[in-house]
């Protein structure tokens, strides 16, 4: 159950923002890969969404990788339609600020992108990462059936790593990925725009080694 940030008593009805009615209006193409961000993307393709701190680290790594189609910005794993940042941002939405991830299968295996994920941040933190709040939490929203049972998997084989080396459980969500929502234009591709933003991704990695 989702509570506002600062409160435990009232009921999911009474803490969820309301929903928009307008979705986000966001550039049609990608400004460093020039492929479309909105679907409907080419066959073959898949997606997958991912959560790890701040949005904008994550992107620019994975719009690096070879096979990845497309890539965007926005939130998941919430309630209410069409947020805002500032409204995932007061914790009353359920969000977290996510990447999605369109990927040729054929180009880039799954577990590349999953190494990224469990490399770059700390997975093992309950509910928040890097103390912000819980629109920087660790999740995985998988699309398929067997993308879900191929993370499941691979978070079983980081355990065994973390554990062997006196790190504590992970607590990243996996679930299945409900609505994407598209984050403002000036988020997308934001380190591209502005190289020199700190962003707290990669501040709290774990070590595997």
């Amino acid at each position: 159950m989702f509570f506002r940030r600062f409160g435990n008593t009232a009921t999911i009805e009474e803490t969820v923002l309301p929903d928009r009615q307008e979705a986000m209006d966001v550039p049609a193409a990608h400004a460093v890969l020039g492929t479309p961000m909105i679907g409907p993307f080419p066959d073959g393709m898949e997606r997958i969404v991912l959560s790890m701190t701040c949005f904008w680290g994550p992107e620019r790594r994975y719009w690096q990788l070879d096979g990845v189609y497309t890539t965007a910005v926005g939130y998941a794993g919430g309630i209410t339609k069409n947020p805002t940042y500032n409204d995932v941002s007061s914790g009353s939405t359920g969000h977290a600020e996510s990447v999605l991830v369109v990927y040729d299968p054929e180009k880039v295996e799954l577990t590349a992108l999953l190494a990224i994920f469990w490399e770059y941040h700390d997975p093992t933190t309950p509910l928040k990462t890097f103390g912000f709040g819980s629109q920087y939490r660790s999740a995985i929203f998988t699309t398929t059936a067997a993308q879900h049972e191929a993370v499941l998997q691979s978070r079983d084989r980081y355990q065994r790593r973390l554990t062997d080396r006196g790190f504590s459980k992970i607590r990243t969500e996996i679930a299945e990925a409900g609505e994407f929502f598209y984050a403002e234009a000036g988020h997308q591709q934001y380190m591209q725009k502005n190289p020199g933003a700190f962003c707290p991704s990669g501040f709290c990695q774990v070590s595997y080694e």
